[in-house]
């Protein structure tokens, strides 16, 4: 499945757009990650705890908007973007979103 940050894809049309699609996962930082980050952001600098946490959370919800896109029937997915925001003390919801279309080689 590709996957563009564009609203077109080089070489390729567009035939049908099948809508918006999404991935969304809500995670907090384990025990572990929790202390190390809070440990960590008393000396400042880079968490790489955090780091780990945020990329596993992206990995996720990107994972679930292509399975989205697949059950839409689509091939590619255009105009893809990430979102998070904190929906509770500690716990962020990261939101992967595009709009699921039918690409062929053309134009």
């Amino acid at each position: 499945m590709l996957a563009s940050t564009t609203f077109t894809v080089d070489g390729h049309q567009i035939v049908e757009y099948r809508g918006v699609v999404r991935g969304i996962v809500v995670r907090m930082p384990t025990i572990s990650q929790g202390i190390v980050g809070g440990l960590k952001s008393i000396v400042g600098g880079h968490i790489e705890a955090y780091a780990q946490m945020c990329e596993q959370a992206r990995g996720q919800a990107y994972d679930r908007m292509i399975e989205h896109a697949q059950q839409m029937g689509a091939n590619a997915i255009v105009g893809m973007r990430y979102d998070a925001s904190e929906v509770a003390e500690g716990a962020t919801e990261v939101l992967c979103y595009g709009t699921a279309v039918v690409i062929e080689p053309g134009v």
